[in-house]
């Protein structure tokens, strides 16, 4: 079985990949090499379940490993020495654990993402000590990054797997930092070429003189090969072809205050066509996560409903990842409180200023974003005239408690995670209930949809069948759509053009939009 995302390096004998594997009979998770041409595999690093990351080298030797105990919450890095492996750090992280982001500037360093105000001062961004630290493998030195910016993401080289930059979301598309001088310059080039598109770097070659870049500004998408050698950029494909500009509905970055004064930032995006929106009905679109964030660009949900005549309003709430520090730690103990009244509020700036009719305004949202559409309808009554909850959370207890059955542990870093995120103080801590949609059915006075997939193994389908039957027996309108062999992401894509039409009819159903 599959553990953790596989990897390809180009070894002496030809490419092969690299993927950690369970062995259901010994319980080892070790790390095997699979040769592409013939399909065979070999174990080529002995690791346990405590090993949480590796690094290897272009030539696909472990350069690096971390080991992670869940049950005292301490993180090690593990470094080579001779034929093993020693000690080189430890730090306590209960929940904040750090972790492994590949390899250096140079063959014989890796990246560690961990706080160590020790080490560093504040991050410029005030997102936290800075954290992402170059340590050479051999000597044990740590030394900062010196990105301007806090990454989200870091760029290596194809073939040789050294650093080159980073790249992180700003509220007007995604930013990129090179730190290899040649690479810098060839981005400059591509962002003075496709000024006002808000390129994104897809992938290059090995020598960088082909670049894949992806843009979707005011366009369903675009992937364009860009040849530095001729000078030129062609057209190489789009993720959705049948959709003209025409039929992209604007989307325009919007902040507002929260009722304690708290800016949100986020996006809305006006139906195709409409350049000066008056009073028109609003969707509520809430991500998922909660820890994570919407972006710039064609989103095809926010989109698709845009193309019914719903102005939708992507929200990222307090809690939010891609910000500071402080606005993520903003959202802990907030679930069903001010990370819900952050959307709401929203539908209050967003009224105020006369561009949607606050009497025609649904929520929707998959995953954290279900438990917000299920908590706008229970927890925030009067906002909304209807929800539709994907894979949502219903009973934040029962979920932390399913956690802890599919780890086997009471306690782990997954449980002190949501613990934290929830404002729980341990696990099965009934104080969960009062934020459970679940649990708070029978206050419930607009219709909900509810849609999942059987083989979910994120959010278990129990949560949305518990939700539509404490519904049912409250006497409150309701309906379940089960996906057969759908999974969390519905990453069908017939599921997912289920998902979109049975939305739209349930909302078309009860917030009309003309």
């Amino acid at each position: 079985m599959l553990y953790g995302q596989p990897s390809i390096r180009r070894t002496e004998s030809g490419e092969a990949l690299f993927a950690r594997g369970v062995n259901l009979a010994t319980g080892q998770i070790n790390l095997h090499q699979i040769d592409l041409n013939t399909g065979r595999g070999r174990v080529v690093k002995i690791m346990t379940r405590e090993t949480a990351h590796y690094v290897l080298d272009s030539q696909g030797e472990v350069i690096a490993m971390s080991r992670y105990v869940e049950r005292s919450g301490r993180w090690t890095l593990m470094l080579p020495r001779g034929r093993g492996f020693y000690e080189a750090w430890s730090v306590d992280a209960p929940v904040d654990a750090p972790a492994l982001f590949g390899m250096g500037r140079t063959p014989r360093s890796i990246i560690v993402g961990a706080d160590r105000p020790d080490l560093a001062d504040q991050d410029p961004d005030g997102a936290t000590p800075a954290v992402m630290f170059e340590v050479n493998v051999d000597t044990g030195e740590w030394t900062r990054l010196p990105f301007e910016h806090h990454p989200d993401s870091l760029i290596h080289h194809s073939a040789s797997r050294l650093l080159l930059g980073a790249a992180r979301e700003a509220d007007d598309g995604t930013r990129y930092e090179f730190l290899e001088p040649e690479a810098a310059r060839r981005w400059r080039a591509i962002e003075r070429a496709f000024a006002g598109k808000a390129p994104r770097l897809a992938s290059w070659n090995d020598d960088q003189t082909l670049a894949l870049v992806f843009t979707d500004k005011d366009e369903s998408g675009l992937y364009q090969l860009v040849n530095f050698d001729r000078g030129v950029a062609e057209i190489l494909a789009q993720p959705y072809p049948d959709i003209p500009p025409d039929q992209v509905g604007a989307v325009r970055q919007v902040r507002y205050a929260a009722a304690d004064g708290l800016e949100i930032p986020g996006y809305l995006t006006l139906p195709p066509g409409v350049q000066t929106p008056e009073k028109l009905p609003l969707i509520v679109l809430a991500h998922g996560g909660a820890a994570s964030r919407d972006v710039m660009g064609f989103d095809w949900w926010a989109q698709a409903l845009a193309s019914r005549g719903y102005a939708v309003l992507q929200a990222n709430f307090r809690g939010s990842d891609g910000y500071t520090r402080a606005f993520l730690e903003a959202g802990y103990g907030e679930w069903g409180r001010k990370m819900q009244t952050d959307l709401s509020d929203g539908v209050r700036w967003l009224s105020a200023q006369g561009i949607v009719d606050p009497e025609r305004v649904c929520i929707v949202g998959a995953s954290y974003g279900g438990y917000a559409a299920m908590a706008g309808l229970t927890l925030d009554r009067g906002v909304y005239r209807c929800g539709v909850a994907v894979a949502g959370v219903s009973d934040l207890r029962r979920m932390v408690n399913w956690e802890a059955r599919q780890e086997g542990r009471r306690e782990s870093q997954t449980v002190r995670y949501w613990n934290r995120f929830m404002g729980a103080a341990r696990l099965n801590d009934r104080a969960l209930d009062a934020l459970s949609p679940a649990h708070l059915a029978d206050t419930v006075d607009k219709p909900l949809l509810l849609i999942h997939g059987r083989d979910d193994t994120v959010v278990a389908i129990e949560q949305s069948r518990v939700m539509a039957e404490a519904m049912r027996r409250a006497g409150k309108p309701v309906e379940l759509i089960e996906l057969e062999g759908e999974d969390h992401w519905l990453s069908r894509a017939d599921t997912r053009r289920r998902m979109l039409r049975e939305t739209v009819r349930f909302l078309e159903a009860n917030n009309p939009p003309r």
